[in-house]
């Protein structure tokens, strides 16, 4: 029997921060109970009004009914209490900052608190899932699950097993996220960085030494993106872009080209010097770019909108 056909378990969320409170509302639309954990009270008092926020904007976008809207709500239960969070929990979802040691302590934690039979996921965005299960006596029931920022937005998770992961329970989350409308990706074993992240830190890479050797501007390195090869990013992967362009063309260019991308095995100086300074991008006011509060909130509030109304466009094409 699938998990849609049954009564919709309990879940818990353990960090109600950028990507907790996201993957909380993104349960609750679905139909889920969840408890959403964090053992900061800013955090917790302040999830509630990123939720609300969030909703708000998928309103707008004709994506969700006011009372779809107002029952994520009130299927949203928030705690301070680690172990009344998870007790009833069949699904828990590990999304505390990216510390190895901290969520080394947090899994073995929640191990001892929760049901045989609950499936225990992290997710992180690049530690080894493999280095992870060494928190548990049972890491068959444990996973990876990757969200994208803003978790309940992009509709990629990317699924990534330990080495004695069951695949049942690989089966029963993918199962769940398409449920709650999500597009899970499901890796055959454990990698650094898993998919995305691997793809989106080469194009980084490349994008960053770009900017150190003075060849173009910050700005201009993401115009071309923005407004040349990224527009058909959310319509082909880079593989079906290779085959519509003809894979002649692609092994000719990768055979001149592939040699004078940048292979540098440190991050760039620029990037290093700038978290040095402490402008470590919008949240401290500077990066690569100046982010005054009022800058930031417009256009971060740009961005969830112009997501959604291109996810509405891209639903459907496969």
């Amino acid at each position: 029997m699938s998990i849609i056909d049954k009564p919709l378990e309990q879940t818990a969320v353990l960090g109600a921060g950028t990507m907790g409170h996201g993957i909380a509302q993104l349960l609750a639309l679905a139909g889920h109970g969840v408890c959403l954990y964090d053992p900061n009270p800013e955090s917790l008092a302040n999830a509630p009004l990123q939720i609300q926020a969030s909703l708000e904007a998928f309103m707008d976008a004709g994506m969700v009914e006011l009372q779809d809207a107002e029952n994520c709500l009130d299927r949203i239960e928030l705690s301070a209490d680690l172990g009344a969070s998870c007790q009833d929990a069949g699904l828990i979802i590990e999304a505390a900052p990216e510390n190895l040691g901290l969520k080394l302590k947090l899994l073995s934690e929640v191990e001892a608190l929760v049901a045989k039979d609950a499936v225990i996921c992290s997710n992180t965005s690049a530690i080894s899932i493999t280095e992870l299960c060494k928190a548990l006596n049972d890491s068959t029931r444990f996973l990876g699950t990757h969200f994208w920022n803003p978790a309940q937005v992009i509709p990629c998770v990317e699924l990534i097993p330990g080495p004695d992961t069951d695949p049942k329970h690989m089966d029963r989350v993918g199962e769940i996220m398409t449920h709650a409308g999500k597009e899970p990706v499901r890796l055959n074993r454990d990698i650094p960085g898993f998919l995305g992240n691997r793809l989106q830190h080469a194009l980084q890479r490349e994008a960053m030494s770009l900017v150190d050797n003075g060849v173009a501007s910050p700005e201009d390195v993401d115009r071309v993106v923005r407004y040349g090869f990224g527009l058909r990013l959310a319509l082909m992967g880079p593989i079906e872009r290779a085959d519509l362009g003809g894979l002649d063309t692609t092994l000719a260019v990768q055979s001149y080209l592939i040699p004078k991308l940048a292979d540098n095995l440190e991050p760039s100086p620029k990037l290093s010097a700038l978290v040095k300074e402490g402008k470590v991008g919008a949240k401290a006011g500077q990066g690569f770019y100046e982010w005054p509060t009022e800058k930031l909130l417009d256009r971060t509030a740009q961005r969830d909108r112009l997501l959604l109304e291109l996810l509405k466009l891209t639903k459907g094409t496969g």
